[in-house]
């Protein structure tokens, strides 16, 4: 075995280790997703969410019927699909001139 082959072997094993670290913590995330407790929008829910750890549920399915502010969006791709925008945040990150760089 030469040292090329050993540095390879190594290699290969050391991304095949962090690839697999990967797959499972995103496996853990998807999990918890999908345990996910599915409540209604109704009049409980201020209640439910003020009564909460830190006044916040992670990893929540929220069901019900939401109205639009103005007009619903339609889909170009799928018939009869229409969705809305529940909030849209727009942040401007402030740019500073890095000499060494000589870029924004």
């Amino acid at each position: 075995i030469t040292p090329g082959e050993l540095l390879c072997l190594g290699s290969s094993l050391a991304f095949s280790g962090l690839f697999y670290y990967l797959y499972r913590r995103k496996a853990r995330v998807v999990a918890r997703i999908q345990e996910a407790p599915k409540l209604q929008v109704d009049d409980n829910l201020p209640a439910l969410v003020s009564a909460a750890e830190g006044r916040c549920l992670p990893y929540v399915a929220l069901e019900g019927v939401v109205l639009p502010a103005q007009a619903a969006l339609t889909s170009h791709y799928h018939e009869g699909l229409q969705g809305v925008i529940q909030k849209l945040l727009l942040k401007e990150h402030r740019l500073i001139w890095n000499s060494l760089a000589r870029s924004w």
